[in-house]
């Protein structure tokens, strides 16, 4: 499998916040309507639809308030990106608060606005060897498919020199996963939570770690000082081999550090667990346990090459035939595996592939 990887070259985004925001739009097969169809679009039919409420609209406004005093550069991103694509701000905030909204809401599908489904698999291995390497399948809206990106992060504001991240077109930094040119790498899930406060909503401090930490323990002490909005685990890992999963919890963070670390979509720690919401009618959070038993099974299996990580994350059955939804299939906008990826702190480069990984045709991008 690996030698057939072909080397390809990350979009570049130089310069402050602002002008990488809006350097996106100018990149080669940028497409200004797929962009906004992914993000503005899902806010306009959730606000038809009512799911903007005085409740929602007031947590927006103070989580504006606060990303202006403690982050005004992730809002300089999103100014810029807006600016590029011809978006309103306003609306494009809105769309990274989207599943928050959704779980202020208790999780409801309102009539016209289904919320996109959103999940992922994500791993660590500290050791091996390949690595430390850090693993993520991106269970998002098939509206993402297109738009994704990697790209290259480099400015006045990245202490740690520069940022590899997996994204999306129209969305702010490391809006998926990331590595730094410390060593730093890490990927996110999503989890409906029952509890939200104003704090670091999740996209945000992604971009802010990988910005400013060389290594896990910096990346814990600086999610350990601050206030979360809630929902959603990082899993984090660095080039001497630490490792940690963190749970992001609107009133605790859980920390499990070990060499091999799991996170799907639902809270495993005692101060959190009670917190995920239900996920109804979700299917991808309806299988999260039974990804969360399937890879837990087998991460213990791994020597940490890079080649055995890619074909666990296009998995679609166990050793017994069983189903073991790691890799999923949908159709359209349908949330789905829109993308695999896998981290190398030592080479130091990522792996991607777009598309559900059982296609095999993964791409090289060196850091």
């Amino acid at each position: 499998m690996m030698e057939h990887i072909e080397e390809l070259q990350p979009l570049e985004l130089r310069g402050d916040a602002f002008q990488r925001g809006l350097a996106q739009a100018s990149a080669s097969g940028s497409d200004a309507a797929r962009v906004a169809a992914a993000t503005v679009a899902r806010v306009q039919e959730a606000r038809r639809a009512g799911v903007f409420d005085d409740r929602a609209l007031a947590y927006l406004a103070a989580q504006r308030r606060f990303v202006e005093e403690h982050d005004p550069g992730s809002l300089a991103e999103v100014c810029g990106i807006a600016e590029g694509f011809g978006l309103q701000v306003d609306d494009l905030f809105a769309h990274l608060h989207m599943r928050i909204i959704g779980d202020l809401g208790e999780g409801a599908t309102l009539d016209g606005a289904p919320l996109d489904g959103d999940g992922c698999s994500a791993f660590a291995l500290a050791a091996g060897r390949n690595g430390p390497l850090v693993a993520k399948n991106r269970d998002f809206s098939g509206t993402h498919l297109g738009i994704q990106t990697v790209a290259r992060h480099s400015g006045p504001d990245i202490a740690t020199g520069s940022m590899l991240c997996v994204g999306s077109l129209g969305s702010p930094g490391a809006y998926s996963s990331g590595m730094n040119a410390r060593g730093l790498m890490l990927a996110d899930t999503q989890i409906g939570a029952r509890t939200h406060r104003v704090g670091w909503l999740r996209y945000f401090l992604m971009t802010r770690v990988l910005a400013r930490c060389a290594d896990v323990a910096e990346a814990l002490a600086f999610i350990r000082s601050v206030p979360h909005a809630g929902g959603g685990t990082l899993i984090l890992a660095d080039e001497a081999g630490a490792a940690a999963a963190v749970e992001l919890g609107a009133d605790a963070v859980a920390v499990e550090e070990g060499e091999r670390v799991l996170r799907t979509n639902h809270f495993l720690s005692a101060e959190l667990r009670d917190d995920t919401l239900p996920p109804d009618d979700d299917r991808i959070a309806a299988n999260s346990g039974q990804r969360r038993v399937f890879l837990s099974q087998h991460l213990p299996e791994l020597t940490g090459e890079v080649a055995e990580v890619m074909a666990l994350m296009a998995r679609h059955t166990d050793d017994a035939g069983a189903p073991a939804p790691v890799c999923q299939h949908a159709e359209g906008a349908e949330a789905q595996t829109l993308s695999s990826v896998v981290y190398s702190a030592h080479d130091p480069c990522l792996y991607f592939h777009e598309g559900t990984p059982c296609l095999g045709t993964w791409k090289r991008f060196a850091l």
